[in-house]
């Protein structure tokens, strides 16, 4: 083909505009961090009820420091960990700034116009027999959460204002389990929800003092005694009924917390190791392969399953994932130990 002819037949064609790096790179980072619980795609609900992060409603309301905010302390005392660098994560503020990027790549829709929201006098118990009926199925008893969001949550109600709920409330999150309810309540029942939720707001708690560090110490526990006897021997799971009968035994095994570190001090297992999921690879060469070996995490089991995932990769064969999660371990009132192994 000539060279002019080439030319014009490419510039009739024409050619997709590279990708912002920006965007590329917060992608990178997001499919390492975030998709397990999240989806490739931000669609959400792949983990825990984990939200739709590219919701557009979603992307209109949330400014780039509410995201911001998320990413980095997380949502404390749920599957959201804190992932910023200064609270032990993985992702330095450029990272983050990259995945919000990537997820602004999303956006279709313009910005809602918060700042010309006004909510107006409110009433909380007016708000809580409309919540009773509307909210508590989806958020549970006051904004706990579960099945879906907790929208209590200290961390997310200092950084979500009025304006924010009430476009929330009023717009809903199409093409999830979140509807709009601009035509189902009044103007004076959005505010009166609004004033309820806000009246949930608690302090916020700073992060741990003291972080675990990469040397794990001793991992085996009761190291003289005997292996481990679950109800199911085979399989990926084990139940948190069984894991706790086998410590309570004083079987020898290794319990690995596959969190980001910031959320070991606060509780995890008897005895566990902090060995974040995205680098379990870096703690091989401190882990035995003779002993039975448990990951956990909190979502239930996304997180420690890619840990378990990783270890299968590299050779070790007696692996289990906890199935339930630390959550559930919580809620059932069983031992928890806090702070760092010295």
């Amino acid at each position: 083909m000539k060279p002019l002819i080439l030319l014009l037949f490419l510039m009739a064609c024409g050619s997709a505009a590279p990708e912002n790096p920006q965007v590329t790179a917060g992608r990178d980072a997001y499919l390492r961090y975030c998709a397990l619980c999240h989806g490739d795609a931000g669609q959400g609900y792949v983990a825990d009820a984990a939200n739709a992060l590219t919701n557009p409603y979603f992307l209109a309301a949330a400014s780039d420091d509410f995201l911001r905010a998320a990413i980095v302390r997380g949502r404390p005392g749920t599957p959201m960990s804190p992932w910023g660098a200064a609270l032990g994560g993985p992702l330095a503020d450029a990272q983050v700034t990259q995945i919000l990027a990537f997820l602004r790549s999303y956006q279709t829709a313009p910005p809602f116009a918060l700042a010309d929201v006004h909510v107006g006098a409110g009433s909380a118990p007016r708000g809580q027999a409309i919540y009773d009926v509307e909210c508590v199925g989806c958020h549970n008893a006051q904004g706990a959460g579960k099945p879906y969001m907790g929208i209590a949550n200290p961390e997310f109600l200092a950084t979500a204002s009025d304006a924010y709920l009430r476009a929330a409330i009023l717009h809903g999150r199409p093409g999830t389990p979140m509807p709009a309810y601009a035509t189902a309540e009044t103007d004076q029942g959005i505010d009166d929800l609004v004033v309820l939720i806000r009246s949930w707001q608690q302090s916020t708690i700073e992060g741990p003092s003291q972080l675990p560090t990469q040397n794990l110490g001793q991992v085996v526990q009761n190291p003289q005694g005997p292996p481990p006897v679950f109800a199911s021997q085979t399989g990926r799971y084990v139940a948190a009924a069984d894991l706790k009968a086998a410590l309570d035994a004083g079987a020898r095994l290794v319990i690995l917390d596959a969190r980001p570190p910031a959320d070991y001090p606060n509780f995890h297992l008897p005895g566990a190791v902090s060995t974040p999921f995205y680098a379990v690879a870096d703690y091989l060469a401190q882990l035995p392969t003779d002993v039975q070996i448990v990951t956990y995490c909190a979502c239930p089991h996304a997180e420690s399953g890619q840990a378990a995932d990783t270890l299968l990769a590299s050779g070790y064969t007696t692996v289990k994932v906890l199935d339930e999660g630390i959550l559930y371990w919580k809620s059932q009132g069983w031992p928890l130990h806090t702070g760092v192994l010295p």
